[in-house]
């Protein structure tokens, strides 16, 4: 079988040298990124690979990992960490494409420039683009982001949303300053990225833009377990609301809340749950799932999740259309990868 890995995480040198340089940067990935050799050392992320290689048709679609750029600085300073992520992204897949397939853009969502960045990645050869669920704090259904989900369209390159949310961000309680043991990132992850898929039915996003293709991280995050709660639930949107007029964007809608969380994609990494596996999958279908292992980020920093996710699909009682459809060909033609 083949296997496009879709969704992954590296730093090109340049990139990686120049956020160690940074303090800021530096002591926000430190302990995390650099316990992670293969996110950032070459030789070390091809030994990975090499793992599956061997006995399967193994690639990988890669992009920036945490944290969003945005967060490193002002919007200069955010320009200048793109540039460097996307041109090093670019050069590493033009020499290294026996291991990596293809790459996705990274954005300074804080400039305003951000749009004429994705052109110039799309033109460098980008297959789409990774942009995290909130942009230091502000939703992604802000008018201010629009240009970028403009391009994406235009472009018909697929957007990659990566939950983003730290200990500090929202404490779980009230009374608390932070999120403890790490709940912010167990929990807290998958919230956000159905927040933000939610802000994009809800907020017009994907009626302004009909033809957009927006890949949610780990299997759709919470939507699959809760489709009761999304189809028949949401359908009752504004009966439990008196200050704002729901009913009314409710009735103005298109499609049903369902169908609009039933057109996003989503990737199989999830940290090797069969269950949960299962239930996206059920959920999303064949033609809306793509492969993906969210290496290197596993206790066996690179292969673990590379194995346990291919071991899932391999069990799977689907057709092997289906089956060839979830491993490769979905990431073939929608990220236009040979």
């Amino acid at each position: 079988m083949r296997y496009i890995d879709c969704f992954n995480h590296f730093f090109p040198a340049a990139i990686w040298d120049k956020m160690m340089a940074t303090p800021g940067a530096a002591a926000d990935i430190g302990a995390r990124m650099r316990g992670v050799p293969a996110i950032y050392d070459l030789d070390r992320r091809k030994e990975v690979c090499d793992m599956f290689r061997g006995k399967y048709d193994y690639t990988q679609v890669i992009s920036l990992g945490m944290p969003p750029l945005e967060a490193l600085g002002d919007a200069a300073t955010v320009e200048e960490f793109a540039k460097l992520g996307n041109d090093g992204m670019a050069d590493l897949c033009e020499k290294e494409s026996d291991y990596f397939c293809g790459w996705l853009a990274s954005l300074p969502m804080n400039s305003p420039n951000a749009a004429k960045e994705l052109e110039r990645a799309f033109k460098n050869g980008a297959c789409g683009v990774q942009i995290h669920t909130n942009i230091n704090g502000k939703a992604l259904d802000e008018k201010e982001f629009r240009p970028v989900f403009e391009v994406a369209e235009k472009h018909d390159k697929m957007v990659f949303l990566h939950p983003s949310r730290g200990a500090h961000d929202l404490p779980d309680y009230k009374s608390e300053k932070k999120s403890l043991y790490e709940i912010w990132w167990t929990f807290g992850w998958p919230y956000e990225t159905s927040v933000a898929m939610a802000r994009l039915v809800f907020g017009g996003v994907l009626d302004e833009h009909p033809k957009l293709k927006v890949l949610a991280h780990h299997l759709g995050a919470m939507v699959p377990y809760f489709e009761g709660r999304v189809g028949p639930g949401w359908d009752q949107l504004g009966n439990r609301t008196t200050d704002e007029d729901y009913k009314t964007l409710r009735a103005n809608m298109k499609k049903s809340p369902l169908q609009y969380f039933k057109e996003f994609y989503a990737d199989t990494a999830v940290f090797g749950s069969k269950a949960a596996t299962d239930c996206g999958l059920a959920f999303y279908g064949a033609d809306n799932a793509l492969f993906a292992s969210d290496c290197p980020f596993d206790p066996e920093k690179g292969p673990g999740y590379i194995r346990e996710t291919i071991a899932i699909m391999e069990k799977l009682d689907y057709s092997k259309e289906d089956m060839e459809k979830i491993c490769y060909k979905n990431s073939q033609k929608l990220l236009g990868i040979k």
